[in-house]
């Protein structure tokens, strides 16, 4: 079994370095060639099913790579919506007091949520995906792919605060 996991093309907050996180913001059209790049990557490789985030900027990546694999069931989850980073979204990634803030694992952002929130969102789902046994694509955000990943891989802190997926990696997991 395998899992692939990927995150969305670019949008424009992606471009401006900005916190969107709950915030449904489109792909740009930067987002949509690396969509249709991720799409023809993945052409030749097997896929069960593709698990999307109901927000746009993963549903559309998602659906690309769809598009050329017809027998591949598509569905869309709660559980793999970007992390809500409360009021610091649309606030640039660079600001001293959103960096602070991300630091502090197990608090939530005020009107968000913490890491922890979104690992018992996260960890469930990966669970069900071993249950299930099917070679499987998810298309998700760099909060998800941060939490999807340290589910396999042991970080330190500073390891797992720096880690991001570029839009449209994938990272292959084997199972």
């Amino acid at each position: 079994m395998k899992i692939y996991l990927t995150r969305h093309g670019e949008t424009i907050w992606n471009r401006k370095d900005w916190v969107q996180g709950m915030t449904d913001i489109p792909l740009n059209e930067v987002g949509l060639r690396q969509a249709e790049r991720l799409a023809e990557e993945m052409s030749g490789v097997h896929l069960d099913v593709i698990y999307t985030s109901k927000l746009q900027r993963a549903m559309v990546t998602g659906r690309m790579v769809a598009e050329r694999h017809e027998r591949c069931r598509f569905e869309t989850l709660e559980c793999l919506n970007e992390m809500n980073f409360g009021k610091y979204e649309g606030t640039n990634r660079a600001d001293k007091e959103y960096q602070w803030e991300k630091r502090k694992y197990f608090k939530r952002f005020e009107d968000g949520e913490s890491f922890l929130d979104v690992a018992a969102r996260v960890y469930p789902f990966i669970e069900l995906l071993k249950a299930r046994n099917e070679d499987a694509l998810v298309v998700a955000h760099n909060g998800i792919c941060r939490i999807f990943t340290s589910y396999f891989v042991p970080m330190e802190n500073e390891e797992f605060t720096s880690f991001a997926l570029g839009n449209c990696e994938v990272k292959m997991f084997e199972l």
